[in-house]
C-alpha cells in the first residue's frame, strides 16, 4: 500500500484550491438543501400528545418551552429493547443504544439553538427516574422526556432512531421536516471532524484508496465511558509506503 504523493507546499496549496472548487460546490448544495426544506409543506398535527418530564406530565405543545420550533430526536433507552448493540442497551441495563449515546455526546450548550426560538429535544420510552440517572452518569444536560403514547409510531420513530422537526403558530403545531438514517450524522460532529482528515472513518463502505486501514461501521462504537484507556484503530496498525 502506498501513500498519496509528497509534494511540495506550493503544489499542496495549487491541490487544495483545485479540490476548494468541489468544496464549495458542496457547500451550495447543502445550502439548496436547506432551501428546499424550508419549502416544504407543512402538516397539522391534531392529535394530543401526552410526555412525561422531570415535573409530571406534558404535551407537545409544552415541548416548545414557548418557543416557535421544536426538534424531538427518538433516543433508543426502552424497557426490554436491548440492542443496539444486541444485549447491551436498554432500561433493565441502565444504557442506551449506543448510538444514540454518541448522538447524545454531540449535543453542545443549546443556548445558540434557543436563542433562534427553537428548542431541541431527546424523546424515549424510559421512565423519567431512569433517565435522570443516565444522563447524570453521562453528564448529558438536554432535556429529555418519556414517550407515553402513539407519538413514536405516529412519527416514524418507534423502530429506529429519527428527528422530527415541527413548527408552531399559537396552539397549532404543524410537523415540518422528519430525517433518519445516515440524515441524523448531520446532528454530529464526529463524523464531520474524522471526514476532514486523510484516512476518514476508516470504515469499510468510504471509497478510499486501494490499502487504506478499514474496519466493519459501526463496530468502533462505544459509549464514551466504555472505550478502552488507550484504544486503537486501523490507523494504528497501517504502514504505508511513503513516495520519496
Amino acid at each position: 500500500m502506498t501513500a498519496p504523493r509528497i509534494v511540495s507546499a506550493e503544489e499542496w496549496q495549487d491541490e487544495w484550491e483545485r479540490l476548494l472548487v468541489k468544496e464549495k460546490e458542496l457547500t451550495r448544495a447543502h445550502d439548496e438543501m436547506a432551501a428546499a426544506r424550508r419549502r416544504m409543506p407543512w402538516v397539522a398535527v391534531n392529535k394530543q400528545y401526552r410526555f412525561e418530564g422531570p415535573v409530571g406530565p406534558m404535551s407537545l405543545l409544552d415541548l416548545f418551552e414557548g418557543r416557535r420550533q421544536l426538534i424531538v430526536y427518538r433516543a433508543f433507552f426502552d424497557p426490554g429493547v436491548h440492542g443496539q448493540p444486541e444485549g447491551t442497551a436498554g432500561v433493565e441495563r441502565g444504557k442506551a443504544c449506543f448510538g444514540c449515546s454518541m448522538m447524545a455526546d454531540h449535543i453542545g450548550n443549546l443556548a445558540h439553538v434557543n436563542a433562534r426560538s427553537t428548542t431541541f429535544v431527546f424523546a424515549s420510552r424510559a421512565p423519567q427516574p431512569e433517565i435522570a440517572r443516565l444522563k447524570k452518569r453521562m453528564d448529558w444536560t438536554m432535556p429529555w422526556y418519556t414517550i407515553t403514547d402513539d407519538f413514536d409510531a405516529d412519527f416514524g420513530v418507534d423502530e429506529w432512531h429519527g428527528t422530527n422537526a415541527f413548527l408552531r403558530d399559537g396552539n397549532r403545531i404543524y410537523r415540518t421536516y422528519f430525517i433518519n438514517g445516515r440524515g441524523d450524522a448531520e446532528l454530529g460532529n464526529t463524523w464531520s471532524l474524522l471526514d476532514i482528515t486523510a484516512l476518514g472513518r476508516q470504515e469499510t463502505w468510504e471509497n478510499s484508496p486501494p490499502g487504506y486501514p478499514q474496519e466493519p461501521p459501526y463496530v468502533w462504537w462505544r459509549r464514551h465511558d466504555e472505550y478502552d484507556p488507550n484504544p486503537t484503530s486501523p490507523a494504528d496498525h497501517w504502514h504505508p509506503t511513503i513516495p520519496e
